[in-house]
Parts: C-alpha cells; structure tokens; sequence
C-alpha cells in the first residue's frame, strides 16, 4: 500500500527535477509519463487504502 504512495511521490518528483525544455526547432521535450503513472499510483494507493480500511473494520 504504501509502495504506490512512495512510486507516485517519486514519480512526481522527477517529473519536476527533469523539467521540460524547448529544443531550438520548437518542440517541447519534458518526460509527460511520469504523471499519468504517478496518478495511477496515487489511485492505486487510494484502492489499497479503502480496501485495507474494510476488510479490518469486517473483522472487529
């Protein structure tokens, strides 16, 4: 549970440690994958979480 929360933060952190940069020709080059998956981990995260709360509160 706690391994996705640590993947999203990582994620988001070197998303913003690369940054973007505009080459000469115009383009744009920054490494956009790392926050669809850091949302991914957050949301797995979230799951993880929700599930965790539900099955302890089934068992008291």
């Amino acid at each position: 549970m706690f391994v996705s929360a640590l993947a999203a933060i990582i994620c988001f952190i070197s998303y913003h440690i690369i940054g973007a940069k505009v080459l000469p020709d115009g383009t744009l080059v920054e490494p956009f994958a790392l926050i669809p998956i850091g949302y991914l981990f957050v949301l797995v995260f979230i799951i993880s979480l929700i599930c965790s709360l539900l099955f302890s509160r089934k068992q008291k």
